[in-house]
């Protein structure tokens, strides 16, 4: 579709643009249409790079090929002084920069720092509890029994060292992690919790939980998009058809909360009235899970046609109504991005991830270029 075409032409344009603009520093989320810069230390720094390395999957120019490489330095570096490592989000940093210079380049180099990142991430095992606890210091006395539904997006680096090194404690660690979160996150109605507690030395279930969402027991639009493509993406590792179920029951109900134009707002929970924030980076996510998804679908299977119709309606509201094609001076993206509503954080605006996320279901339905979440077994470049 043209409309595809012109949207990552105008994309690339902007990150070629912010290129000179970021130098050493990788955008977080923006306040009044300026994104903040901040040093290597967030969990968000993975998706500048994977901008990047899409904008150089696209044009084959150098110029995004140095700048991505760059961002590849310095998460070797990040890795190296342990710096802001200790949590679960290591995936999102480093799917997105050192495993995508070894899908596209075949660099050694950076499948090796790719290697030490799922192992960082391993740390996370509560071997007692059984689970990958998402923040804070192991043990620590509120977070020592959180998981977190994101945390499906890191598993993928895991699945992946499995395949590189034929060592089963990456596949087991991910497995159980998936198994958990599909049997307490996600509930009998289709829709999700946002975090689960578990008590951290019996492993015994505690409750659901939210963080980010509106209530305990709301529907974070955001996390239940983590799970539509988490799901989909533990599937392609692992052929259990359990965790395809999941992905498209949570699928559906996404699809079943939608307001008219498709484009979702922050929690499902939320009263919607004229200032109910969005969160168009929820909607970018589902459309990068949707086009995975679909991928992974026999070509009988009933579904697929509704997926394909909300994949497009939605990207395309996403292209029409939250991008800034055709704003040339624009920094980001993807407007009417929401961080923490709750925590009256990056509150309609942009957000590095959905930027990313929007990239990457351009290039998904443009190029078939499935972004950096598994190997493609054969380097694209170099």
């Amino acid at each position: 579709m043209a409309m595809w075409k012109a949207a990552i032409e105008d994309a690339v344009l902007k990150t070629r643009r912010n290129i000179g603009k970021f130098g050493d520093k990788f955008p977080h989320v923006s306040d009044g249409g300026s994104y903040e810069l901040r040093d290597n230390d967030e969990w968000t720094c993975g998706f500048w790079p994977g901008m990047l390395w899409l904008c150089y999957e696209y044009t084959k120019d150098e110029v995004f090929l140095e700048a991505a490489r760059s961002t590849v330095s310095g998460m070797k570096k990040r890795m190296e002084e342990n710096k802001v490592l200790a949590h679960h989000d290591i995936g999102f940093l480093y799917s997105l920069s050192s495993k995508a210079e070894w899908i596209i380049l075949g660099d050694e180099d950076a499948k090796n720092l790719t290697l030490e990142a799922a192992d960082k991430l391993l740390e996370r095992w509560n071997d007692k509890g059984q689970f990958i606890q998402a923040w804070g210091p192991m043990g620590d006395e509120t977070e020592g029994g959180r998981i977190i539904i994101d945390c499906l997006l890191n598993l993928p680096l895991l699945y992946w060292a499995y395949e590189q090194t034929g060592d089963e404690k990456y596949r087991n660690t991910a497995v159980i992690q998936a198994d958990k979160s599909r049997r307490f996150l996600v509930r009998g109605d289709d829709s999700s919790y946002h975090t689960f507690f578990f008590e951290p030395v019996t492993g015994e279930p505690i409750g659901g939980a939210t963080h980010q969402g509106f209530t305990n027991g709301s529907t974070w639009s955001r996390g239940q998009a983590w799970g539509v493509y988490g799901f989909a993406l533990s599937y392609r590792y692992t052929g259990n058809a359990a965790y395809l179920e999941t992905s498209k029951r949570m699928a559906r109900y996404f699809a079943s909360q939608l307001p008219e134009d498709s484009v979702a707002y922050w929690d499902f929970y939320a009263e919607v009235t004229p200032e109910t924030p969005r969160d168009s980076s929820a909607s970018a996510i589902v459309a990068a899970g949707l086009h995975e998804l679909i991928g992974l679908l026999e070509p009988d299977d009933p579904d697929r046609a509704e997926f394909a119709d909300l994949l497009e309606r939605s990207l395309a509201s996403l292209v029409k109504n939250y991008s800034t094609t055709g704003e040339p001076e624009a920094e980001g993206l993807l407007k009417h991005g929401s961080y923490h509503v709750r925590g009256n954080l990056g509150l309609d605006d942009y957000m590095v991830w959905g930027d990313y996320y929007y990239l990457e279901a351009l290039m998904r339905m443009e190029r078939n270029i499935p972004g950096y979440w598994y190997d493609r077994k054969e380097r694209t470049l170099g």
